[in-house]
């Protein structure tokens, strides 16, 4: 019995993001599978409630953060290579850079995929 339609697979311009879980319950989770082209970088953002984990699959992905929103820090780049974790809470400054390679990473987050707040986007979003 299929009870969902997925993947959902939605276009960016950076490369994609597949859809591939998505929990029923309010309080519930979703599961990505982001795809970042070489040479591209998702906006300089954070998030008021959305909560996520990442899991890089494939390639070298650079994650930059200024910290959180309310007590900012320094830029800084942390390097996160196939099958590390990192953990993002809401508020926390984020950007995911693919340099060289093509990045793929499994995110889970929690529902709330409208909680965007855009520091800085290279594509004018």
């Amino acid at each position: 019995m299929k009870e969902f339609d997925f993947p959902e697979k939605i276009e960016k311009p950076w490369g994609y993001e597949l859809i591939w879980a998505r929990s029923s319950l309010d309080n519930g989770y979703i599961g990505k599978l982001l795809y970042i082209k070489a040479g591209h970088r998702l906006s300089f953002q954070y998030h008021e409630e959305k909560e996520e984990t990442i899991f890089i699959k494939s390639g070298i992905l650079y994650l930059e953060t200024e910290g959180f929103i309310d007590e900012p820090k320094g830029n800084e780049i942390i390097e996160l290579h196939a099958g590390e974790i990192f953990h993002i809470s809401p508020l926390f400054t984020h950007r995911f850079i693919a340099k060289e390679n093509d990045v793929e990473l499994i995110e889970v987050s929690t529902k709330q995929l409208e909680d965007v707040i855009r520091l800085r986007d290279d594509y004018g979003r």
